[in-house]
């Protein structure tokens, strides 16, 4: 499995990356820009990520503004939706609005 945490805070990064990397590779990025340009590299390298933990609130593109632009490029890809990568929202931010808009943006989970 190969999994992209994409998360700003490097405390959460340090604690989320030994636990994913026991199921196979693991990348992590700091932002949502570094996110989405990791994501079409891997999918243009037919190495596509299987899971991306994506922090809502980071510096230079939020969490939100990166899935909508993954989703975007996956139809554009042609990539059928039950081949798609899976996105969960890995924030502190568990309002209502936050949980509603991650699920409008096709994310998989939210925690």
């Amino acid at each position: 499995m190969r999994t992209l945490i994409v998360e700003d805070d490097s405390t959460n990064s340090f604690l989320l990356e030994p636990f994913l990397s026991t199921y196979g590779e693991c990348a992590v990025v700091q932002n949502g820009r570094e996110a989405v340009k990791a994501f079409r590299l891997a999918l243009e390298a037919g190495q596509p990520y299987n899971l991306i933990c994506m922090d809502v609130v980071m510096p230079e593109m939020d969490g939100h503004q990166a899935v909508r632009l993954i989703r975007t490029w996956e139809r554009t890809q042609g990539v059928r939706p039950e081949s798609r990568v899976r996105i969960v929202m890995t924030t502190a931010l568990s309002d209502r609005g936050n949980v509603i808009l991650s699920a409008r943006e096709e994310c998989d989970a939210s925690f």
